[in-house]
């Protein structure tokens, strides 16, 4: 059974953790995908709360069964109404929260939000999604890549689109691990300087390489291709001009045609939901190299594996 040193301080970014605590994560989230039936007491005696103000079907499902697969509790608190910080301080409510539980899971619109929660509680934070950070995503993701490639070290993965929360985490996580990652956007949609700075730093370490490009044609060469919506939650107002700033960044059949490299066509990556007709075509998505719906599944056993990184061992 593989063991997984302790962790104390929660996941906010993806950048957090050292290679080999990711490496041993991603060990023993294909041991809990084997079977549930050894780590079903797990996390007995351990609670979890999760705040959402932001719509979800994967991340709330998941983690909530998920939990319950290692013999947790969770607790769902609806925010879609009432954000975090509003009724009472953030402070104020993360100093009750780590009364009763044992880790808060944050889904927020303001990362600043989980920053605070993490600083104030002495229980640990887990982003479940911010509008800068997606690391649950991140560590599935790449899971599933190593998972389905066999490695990930001087693996090449082209993410297109838009520079959005889970494409910096896909950055941090990637530079840590070894990644070779190109970043295709239009211009003035790139990922932020402060990430590409941090990846940069990881790379350096870790032999990953970071390239940020606009031509859609960069995407030639590698083994996935990885997109996203367009327009996040938040950004309904800008759908008009991101759709028109985006239209020659859709993955469509021409675009994996392009990144096919000696007969071996890319794999296809999205977070979901998609959005097709848009950044994906209908062909790409159900196509055999779509593995869209195995980084799904794996949202659960990554994220179970992160929660036992994070936590102690409850009752035998």
């Amino acid at each position: 059974m593989t063991t997984v040193a302790l962790a104390t301080n929660g996941i906010l970014t993806g950048g957090e953790l050292p290679r080999e605590h990711v490496s041993s994560i991603w060990d023993l989230a294909s041991e809990l995908k084997r079977g549930y039936q050894p780590f079903a007491r797990r996390l007995a005696g351990k609670s979890a709360v999760m705040l959402f103000e932001k719509p979800s079907l994967r991340t709330r499902v998941s983690f909530e069964i998920g939990i319950a697969k290692l013999g947790g509790y969770g607790l769902f608190f609806d925010h879609a109404f009432e954000r975090i910080g509003e009724r009472e301080t953030v402070h104020d409510y993360a100093r009750n929260l780590e009364r009763w539980a044992d880790v808060i899971i944050a889904r927020t619109y303001s990362h600043m939000v989980l920053e605070q929660l993490a600083q104030y509680s002495r229980v640990p934070v887990v982003n479940a999604l911010s509008d800068d950070f997606h690391p649950c995503q991140a560590f599935a993701d790449l899971f599933t890549l190593r998972e389905k490639l066999g490695g990930l070290e001087g693996r090449r993965l082209a993410y297109i689109g838009d520079g959005n929360n889970v494409c910096n985490s896909l950055i941090l996580l990637g530079s840590i691990v070894g990644l070779r990652l190109t970043v295709v956007s239009p211009s003035g949609f790139e990922p932020p300087a402060r990430v590409l700075e941090s990846a940069r730093e990881a790379s350096v370490i870790s032999g990953a390489t970071l390239d940020i490009a606009s031509d859609p044609g960069a995407v030639a060469g590698h083994d996935a291709i990885y997109t996203d919506a367009w327009t996040s939650m938040g950004q309904e107002h800008e759908w008009q001009l991101r759709k028109q700033k985006f239209n020659d960044y859709q993955v469509n059949a021409e675009l994996m045609d392009r990144a096919t490299t000696n007969g071996t066509a890319p794999l296809f990556m999205h977070c979901l939901p998609a959005h097709r007709g848009e950044e994906v075509t209908d062909e790409v998505i159900d196509s055999p190299n779509s593995i869209v719906f195995d980084q799904a599944e794996n949202r659960m056993h990554a994220q179970n594996a992160l929660l036992m990184h994070l936590l102690p061992a409850g009752a035998a």
